[in-house]
């Protein structure tokens, strides 16, 4: 299934119904008076969060969603029916903004959860609620208010614990398909991955039954903040996450260039966000399985260690330092999460 995970959309509540002038003709009350009943609601358009969709795909032939209108109110003090809600399934992680003003209306973060987006219009009140003592036979009656209409735009960021980043071909979706059940496309090509992948990463020790969401973000490269390459439409997708792991390929490159590229990425994700820019991170040192690689690796640590810095080797090839890599990774997401807790 193609990602998609940007929209517009408009919305368009129901009116509502109008009241009505009608009074009450029987055979044995020839005077019964003003018996017009009121309009009826109009529906709401209403947001539902759906664990089980992962982008708005849906959403890139259909930009119009309209709620029913109210019915008219009907004489012998018959009231109108409200007219139906209108309901718009989102992925969890969805951001829908009010495209004129700005203003953040909806944050979908948990499965079921219900916002409403355009409110219905009230019905009208019938003559019936016009009549007083003095004044018995009115012939006023409200016509109904219309319903809501906005345009909308709306943002799907993932719900992921960890996020990997690092630069194309840094190993990301080795390392993803090594540590959990996902199956991202792998190739010998910068920008294989196209589209964030999310993989459930299972602790698995004894009696253990840890696990966090890890996300792979397709690579970035400098500029990607201003729209260079891939980032600028992923990096909203990391915002979320509480850690980072940070994996660095220093096959065929020398110290100074992986320092480089270890600044580069941080450089592109302050520049997106500071927030983000402040995140936790754990950093590695990917395919230590190649000879250059680890031999690579003590003369590495020693230079992140003078900014201290402390790196993992790892090799999705062959497992090695993942366990610890990850065991980092769920150490310092538990320490936020009790941060915030404590917060």
């Amino acid at each position: 299934m193609k990602f998609l995970d940007e929209a517009r959309v408009r919305v368009a509540a129901g009116d509502g119904g109008d009241g009505c002038v009608a009074f009450l003709r029987e055979k044995y009350r020839p005077k019964g008076g003003p018996a017009g009943g009121d309009g009826g609601r109009g529906g709401d358009v209403v947001a539902v969060a759906d664990s089980g969709l992962n982008t708005l795909l849906a959403l890139r032939h259909r930009r119009l969603f309209e709620a029913e209108r109210g019915q008219n109110g009907r004489g012998k003090n018959q009231h109108g029916g409200a007219g139906e809600d209108r309901i718009l399934s989102l992925p969890i992680g969805t951001i829908v903004k009010d495209v004129q003003s700005g203003e953040i209306i909806a944050d979908l973060t948990a499965h079921g959860q219900r916002v409403v987006l355009a409110h219905g219009g009230d019905g009208g009140r019938g003559n019936a609620r016009f009549a007083t003592p003095t004044h018995q036979a009115p012939r006023r009656a409200d016509a109904g208010t219309p319903g809501r209409k906005r345009d909308l735009a709306l943002e799907l960021r993932l719900l992921a614990d960890v996020g990997l980043v690092g630069l194309p071909n840094a190993g990301k979706s080795s390392f993803l398909a090594r540590v959990s059940a996902a199956r991202p496309k792998i190739a010998d090509y910068p920008f294989t991955t196209l589209e964030p992948v999310l993989g459930v990463v299972a602790m698995g020790g004894a009696g253990d039954e840890t696990s966090f969401v890890l996300a792979d973000i397709p690579g970035l490269i400098e500029g990607a903040h201003e729209g260079k390459g891939l980032g600028i439409g992923f990096l909203r997708h990391i915002e979320r996450t509480s850690v980072l792991i940070h994996l660095i390929d220093p096959s065929e490159r020398s110290e100074e260039a992986v320092l480089h590229d270890y600044e580069l990425i941080n450089a592109e994700l302050a520049a997106h966000s500071p927030q983000l820019g402040r995140k936790v991170q754990i950093v590695a040192v990917t395919k230590v399985d190649l000879p250059d690689v680890s031999a690579a690796v003590p003369a590495l640590r020693d230079a992140f260690h003078r900014r201290n810095i402390e790196i993992y080797a790892v090799s999705s090839a062959t497992g090695h330092g993942c366990p610890e890599l990850l065991a980092a990774a769920n150490v310092a997401l538990r320490r936020e999460r009790s941060d915030r807790t404590d917060a």
